[in-house]
């Protein structure tokens, strides 16, 4: 157990984590992609829009017919019909003419502007007079205005939100080649642990780590498979791993990554075929004992035991991880939401490694203040209590009362 000395320091196991691949390619009906990772780059087939439409309820017109118009000094036109919405229009528009058109409709021949509707009244049925000025092209959506055909609308490597998606259904994009979305196999470990439904016996406690890696995995837009509670014996861990390594894209080993007497996860790492130890010990806390490996080209975790310790290294070094894998570009990378806050107290820390302080956040006469939750890395209260992490730097001895921090929510 050598290697447990010698600690990674974060950076070191990201760049670690960036040398994994990207899961390969599949087509999802565009409709199916929200939260998926874009494939290839996105260029436009065509304008869009295709055709100059009004961006205002109003009138079309000839710009020039409208100038010097003023409320006491009203330009008159004729009203000479009107645009019907989702069809091009049947009237023209000449000179002192005028046009009814809806925000979106296609823009008459010959006009080249519109008037708001609040700038226009009807004197009677064909009689409309303009109390402003417009300029040419005012209140006119034009062709191209949103993309130019063959410009770049999304590179590859974006995570499509609601607005990729939009714009993909307006250029009538039906299906989309993104990247698969990681399956990752979980498996709980410790003759201590039983199932959350369970009633634990004297020394045993319930899995906790399970579900809220599952939870951890769906916020991140992983498919997490449980392959259940394991018992501190190599050759049932050695079965689970197999069959995980198998049938997912990553696997995840919560407990057993510690040194010590009964902890069989790197032993039994190190029987199987083709394993690479790449990690075993992160200066990080919590989260030191963390494990992470490569077994046929897959990304091994093994988690610390501990849940607060389990929920920071999934923070630091599982949220990229699932990023990479998803194929999601480093400029595109969804940074962790944070918050400037006044830590309301001193913090404690050696150097050497990073901490990553939990802390509970409130309004302090105006002003958002930090406030520090201790406890033991076993113990999910100081998680709930939480609102966030405060990271203290490798070489720094800690963190003073008053000191702006920036705060990693926990979402």
């Amino acid at each position: 157990m050598e290697s447990f000395f010698k600690l990674k320091t974060t950076a070191e196991v990201v760049a670690l984590i960036n040398a994994f691949d990207p899961l390969d390619e599949e087509s999802l009906p565009v409709d199916k992609a929200f939260g998926r990772v874009l494939r290839r780059d996105f260029l436009a087939p065509e304008d869009l829009p295709a055709f100059f439409k009004s961006a205002m309820d109003g009138f079309a017109v000839r710009a020039r017919d409208t100038f010097g118009a003023s409320e006491g000094l009203p330009a008159l036109l004729n009203l000479a019909g009107e645009v019907r919405m989702g069809a091009a229009p049947k009237v023209k528009v000449g000179e002192q003419e005028a046009v009814r058109i809806a925000t979106g409709g296609m823009l008459p021949d010959g006009a080249d502007g519109v008037v708001m509707v609040e700038y226009a009244e009807l004197l009677d049925e064909t009689t409309l007079e303009v109390s402003r000025p417009i300029a040419p092209l005012e209140n006119v959506i034009q062709p191209g205005d949103d993309f130019r055909k063959g410009v770049l609308v999304i590179p590859k490597g974006v995570r499509l939100r609601m607005q990729e998606i939009g714009a993909l259904a307006g250029f009538g994009c039906a299906e989309v080649s993104v990247h698969r979305r990681p399956v990752v196999g979980i498996i709980s470990t410790g003759d201590e642990i039983v199932p959350s439904d369970a009633l634990p016996s004297p020394g045993q406690v319930r899995d906790i780590n399970r579900y809220t890696l599952e939870a951890f995995c769906l916020r991140h837009g992983a498919e997490p498979q449980h392959f259940g509670i394991c018992p501190d014996r190599f050759e049932a861990l050695e079965g689970k791993m197999t069959e995980a390594l198998g049938l997912c894209d990553t696997v995840w080993v919560s407990g057993g990554s510690s040194v010590g007497m009964r902890d069989l996860t790197l032993s039994v790492l190190e029987a199987l075929p083709g394993f690479e130890l790449l990690v075993h010990g992160v200066s990080i806390s919590p989260g030191k004992p963390t494990i992470l490996g490569r077994c046929g080209g897959k990304p091994f975790v093994g988690l610390p035991g501990h849940v607060a310790s389990a929920l920071v290294v999934a923070e630091v070094f599982l949220r990229p991880l699932l990023g990479r894998l998803s194929g999601v570009a480093a400029e595109a990378e969804e940074r962790p939401k944070e918050v400037s806050a006044r830590l309301a107290r001193n913090i404690e820390s050696v150097t050497g490694r990073e901490d990553y302080v939990r802390v509970r956040l409130f309004d302090d006469a105006g002003t958002l203040a930090a406030e520090p939750v201790f406890g033991k890395s076993g113990l999910i209260s100081t998680l709930i209590r939480a609102d966030g992490l405060v990271k203290i730097g490798l070489h720094t001895e800690g963190l003073y009362q008053g000191e702006t921090v920036r705060v990693t929510l926990l979402e």
